[in-house]
């Protein structure tokens, strides 16, 4: 039976996104001690080389920081969008936790995210905690019940009990014949759009159009119309 979620419940929803970017942006300027724990990580596979696997630093919460942050809400039939983004990751993430707290205390009871229970989530949680930011409620899941964990993942949703199926964003943008969220930048350009152009802005934009084609894509899911021109307001932060 196809799931509708109506208007209401769609409104208690909290999209959002995440681009991370690596705390030492080349493997050669890691000091002895990072480096020797970043090679320990991979000293279990042979076929991995970690000087080059550094070029994925960027997912690993250990290694990386939060530079943007997208998110967006239905309210009265419009879709208001906004971002924090800046180089104190610490900063950033209390904007972000005061946020997700005030939103809780509204009835704003679920997040969601692209393979957000793989990475979003975990890696704010993480980053949170290693910047010494408290947990806002709707993230601190720890001794909860599968059930009270407020939690929706698109990819998961659409793998419909696929477990060995991973598809991005940008995939089901295609199928659902959405407007592309990748523009001048993909997820893979955003350390160097980061250390070498220094170009905040270019990453917001680019974290801004995936949490729309994010909340589209959760619409179409369960059988309602994706976001509109016309839903769309960005908010100031």
């Amino acid at each position: 039976m196809k799931t509708i979620i109506n208007a209401t419940e769609t409104d208690k929803i909290l999209f959002l996104d995440i681009e991370t970017a690596p705390v030492v942006y080349k493997y050669s300027e890691l000091d002895e001690n990072t480096k020797r724990l970043w090679d320990k990580k991979w000293q279990f596979s042979e076929d991995i080389d970690p000087a080059e696997r550094y070029q994925k630093a960027g997912i690993y919460a250990e290694f990386a920081k939060v530079v943007c942050i997208s998110f967006g809400n239905f309210y009265n039939g419009k879709f208001y969008v906004k971002a924090f983004s800046g180089h104190d990751e610490k900063h950033l993430l209390e904007l972000f936790a005061e946020h997700l707290n005030t939103f809780y205390n509204k009835d704003i009871h679920n997040l969601c995210a692209h393979n957000g229970k793989e990475f979003d989530f975990p890696f704010l949680c993480r980053r949170m905690l290693i910047n010494g930011v408290k947990l806002p409620k709707i993230l601190s899941i720890s001794g909860k019940k599968p059930w009270d964990v407020k939690f929706l993942d698109t990819m998961e949703m659409w793998k419909f009990g696929d477990h060995k199926n991973f598809t991005s964003l940008d995939l089901l943008a295609h199928v659902f014949k959405l407007p592309s969220p990748k523009g001048e930048i993909d997820g893979s350009d955003v350390a160097r759009t980061y250390w070498e152009e220094n170009d905040l802005e270019k990453i917001k934009n680019y974290c801004l159009r995936d949490v729309i084609t994010l909340a589209s894509v959760y619409c179409i899911l369960n059988g309602e119309a994706p976001v509109s021109d016309e839903q769309l307001i960005f908010a100031t932060v």
